[in-house]
């Protein structure tokens, strides 16, 4: 698995990519929960990571612009999201950090 997580163009973008999967997003602010993060790119939600059965899997949605499709989801490992977190917060794109040590206890 090959994880690219880097500023780039003013935003950050965030990539996996697997035999099976490639998750893409850019975003200005991750905006935490208790267990989820939603993406936030020009003040709009382009997508998220929640959890699907309660904490075993860790799945990432994108919204798209497609005629019938509302939005894509695939699952991602809980280390890309413990990666992605640290990196935004490291470059100041998380709304809320108190809301991130939530997430982190409940989720991570």
């Amino acid at each position: 698995m090959e994880t690219t997580i880097v500023e780039y163009d003013g935003r950050m973008l965030a990539r996996l990519e697997d035999d099976d999967r490639v998750f893409e997003v850019t975003f200005d602010t991750i905006e935490p929960t208790d267990v989820t993060l939603r993406f936030i790119r020009d003040d709009d939600r382009v997508g998220s990571i929640y959890n699907d059965d309660g904490t075993e899997r860790t799945m990432a949605r994108l919204s798209t612009a497609r005629d019938g499709t509302d939005f894509i989801s695939v699952e991602v490992p809980k280390e890309f999201v413990a990666e992605l977190l640290e990196s935004a917060s490291e470059t100041g794109r998380i709304t809320d950090e108190t809301s991130l040590e939530g997430y982190r206890l409940r989720v991570l």
